[in-house]
């Protein structure tokens, strides 16, 4: 029987989140260029051999089954599709937001949620990401609650997992959690090269695989990864989630949700 062990409330270690959010979010919006100039790079170092490791498993999270949350997630989504500012600010909260990230809760208590919200994802910086980055997280149907503030949920929610285990692992395999994803369902087929006809060399369990997205050359639809056989192959990058990602933080305003906070390191402004 898989140890569901929810895992450790959020902490924000040095740099981690926002390698993280590199790796799952930037990453993908700049790999077309570095995919299109690659021939014209010095040739990366080659990532280190594959190696077996212990499996870890891990339960995924489940879907918040809260009609009000839905429709929130709906109105998130067309109003960041359209980046909306105006439209967006009366889903945040006007007084009380957070941003909890290294050093404690960033938020400005001058400036309303909205202004905290739009400095925390940057978006004001037209060119920046981080219309993008709010369009991910109304498409994701999980939260989970938020130790110490009473009320709130956050996306997306984390799986659970043997603690001691995951600990345990990286100790093992000498590596950070940023090295680490887990697949957002069972059998997922591993190929061997970043192509949709490739050969099938696994499918994959509800452990966590290790990551090194930034060895796939040549596709941004697929991230390469190592299976606890030891065996490197390529997956979807949709059907990887990272561990310890940023989060974007709901609460009840009255009857009705609405963005209240954020746990990251937040994007360059």
């Amino acid at each position: 029987m898989v140890p569901s062990v929810a895992p450790p409330a959020p902490m924000l270690r040095s740099g981690m989140r926002l390698v993280l959010s590199a790796y799952f979010v930037t990453a993908l919006l700049i790999a077309g260029t570095l995919a299109a100039t690659a021939q014209n790079q010095p040739r990366a170092p080659q990532p280190p051999p594959p190696a077996p490791y212990e499996p870890v498993a891990i339960v995924p999270p489940k879907p918040m089954d809260d009609a009000g949350f839905d429709a929130l997630r709906k109105q998130l989504g067309e109003i960041s599709q359209r980046k909306d500012r105006a439209g967006l600010a009366p889903l945040v909260v006007a007084k009380g937001f957070f941003w909890q990230r290294e050093g404690g809760n960033r938020a400005d208590k001058r400036k309303s949620g909205i202004d905290n919200l739009a400095t925390a994802l940057g978006l004001n910086n037209k060119d920046g990401a981080g219309w993008k980055i709010l369009f991910s997280y109304s498409d994701d149907p999980t939260a989970s609650a938020l130790p110490g503030h009473q009320g709130a949920v956050c996306a997306p929610a984390e799986p659970a997992f043997n603690a001691q285990e995951f600990a345990g692992l990286l100790k093992a395999t000498q590596t950070d959690i940023s090295e680490w994803g887990y697949p957002v369902s069972a059998g997922i087929e591993v190929h061997a090269t970043p192509q949709a006809n490739a050969p099938v060399i696994e499918q994959l369990g509800l452990t966590f695989v290790r990551v090194s997205p930034e060895s796939t050359r040549g596709s941004a639809a697929y991230v390469r990864i190592v299976t606890p056989a030891g065996k490197a192959g390529f997956v979807s990058v949709d059907a990887i989630a990272p561990t310890g990602n940023d989060q974007l933080c709901y609460v009840k305003d009255g009857s009705a949700w609405k963005i209240g906070g954020y746990i990251g390191g937040g994007e360059p402004q």
